[in-house]
């Protein structure tokens, strides 16, 4: 006799076997045998630290951005100098394999007024849509990572609403010195202010580790309420006070109710893939060109018309920028006196690029052109359509 599992209409056949019948649930995810698993929960994208197209380490950092490893925004202002980079560092037994460090190498032990630290992870509206947020059935957050640090003390992680203005604050302590500590963290549903359905930054995750008076001078807001500045990292501790100072995290988790799950780890492809949709870098290397992805043909005696399709479509129409570009033609490769010029873009959206180039070396009309990026570590062409 059949054995269900689930409940009609949500009921399919997976399988026969002897004339018994396994069933899913195509509402939950739930097979036979396993627990229940929302796909993407996280709304972190890259929370395992292992995707980093920029490069692994930026040092001498006095203003922020988006540096090292994906989607990891460092926000700092007039609060020392610091080194950030992709290590290798982290928890034992967890699975994770990268992690992110902020080391400071410049101190500011006295940050006053507007003095910032920060790191950010910030969201599309389109995408949090089922949160509903601003209704009545607004969802709950949790918020799950692992920690290091040999700055004990307490620390905020702060939501940030930016289509409306709102925020809230919790605070968590690291207790132990250099030892990986694993952190849980849960918000409150917020029943005002929708997020907007687009693709602009609609919501941060913002975990702080320094600030002057201008957000810590009042009493932490712990609740969802219209932002006040020095109430979003009251308490906080000061990295920047001293040179020995290292913070490190990875397995950020952010998913929607009062329970933290296991840490989603997603294959590298499909977290590499996510990525694309805010950065897109083809480095060069020392032993081969790497194509861009863009074919063209040659028009003139030393110009050539290309087109490049990202394959996800970016964000928004990004920003590019690149070093030591060149074209090949058909049948060989041609030593150029120029290279392609970013400035020379003549159309570029999400979708894709159009561009034209020119070099002091003749081309034959007519020619296929393939631009590359040459043998070089420090050649790349970048794709920028971050939050």
């Amino acid at each position: 006799m059949a054995k269900l599992i689930g409940s009609a209409p949500n009921q399919i056949s997976t399988n026969g076997d002897l004339g018994s019948m396994a069933f899913e649930d195509r509402t939950n995810y739930i097979t036979k045998g396993a627990s229940v698993h929302q796909p993407f929960r996280n709304i972190i994208i890259n929370g395992d630290m292992s995707i980093a197209q920029r490069g692994t380490s930026e040092t001498g950092i006095t203003s922020g951005g988006y540096l090292t490893v994906d989607r990891q925004s460092f926000v700092i202002v007039n609060q020392g100098t610091f080194t950030m980079s992709q290590e290798t560092d982290v928890p034992s037994g967890q699975g994770f394999t990268k992690s992110l460090k902020f080391n400071c190498t410049t101190a500011d032990a006295s940050p006053t007024g507007t003095d910032r630290l920060y790191l950010s992870n910030r969201f599309e509206g389109q995408n949090l849509q089922y949160l509903k947020k601003g209704t009545s059935n607004a969802e709950s957050l949790t918020l799950s990572f692992w920690v290091k640090s040999n700055k004990t003390g307490t620390y905020i992680a702060e939501l940030f609403d930016n289509d409306n203005t709102r925020q809230i604050s919790q605070t968590y302590t690291i207790n132990s010195s250099n030892t990986w500590e694993k952190k849980t963290l849960t918000y409150e549903g917020d029943t005002s202010g929708a997020l907007d359905n687009d693709n602009n930054n609609s919501l941060e995750l913002n975990l702080w580790f320094g600030g002057g008076s201008t957000f810590t001078g009042g009493t932490l807001n712990t609740s969802w309420n219209a932002n006040v500045n020095n109430k979003r990292a009251s308490g906080v501790v000061n990295l920047a006070d001293s040179t020995s100072n290292e913070w490190y995290i990875t397995g950020v988790q952010l998913e929607a109710g009062t329970t933290a799950s296991d840490f989603e780890f997603l294959p590298h492809d499909v977290n590499l893939q996510r990525c694309y949709r805010y950065c897109y870098r083809i480095n060069g290397n020392s032993s081969d060109q790497q194509q861009c992805g863009a074919i063209g043909f040659a028009n003139g005696g030393s110009t050539f018309n290309a087109m490049m399709r990202f394959s996800p479509d970016m964000r928004t129409a990004p920003t590019v920028t690149e070093d030591n570009m060149s074209q090949t033609t058909t049948g060989s490769a041609i030593s150029l006196t120029g290279t392609f010029d970013n400035s020379d873009t003549s159309d570029c959206n999400a979708a894709g690029l159009s561009f034209s180039a020119d070099s002091g070396t003749p081309f034959t009309v007519g020619n296929v052109m393939f631009p590359r990026v040459n043998t070089s570590t420090s050649a790349f062409i970048q794709f920028d359509a971050e939050l």
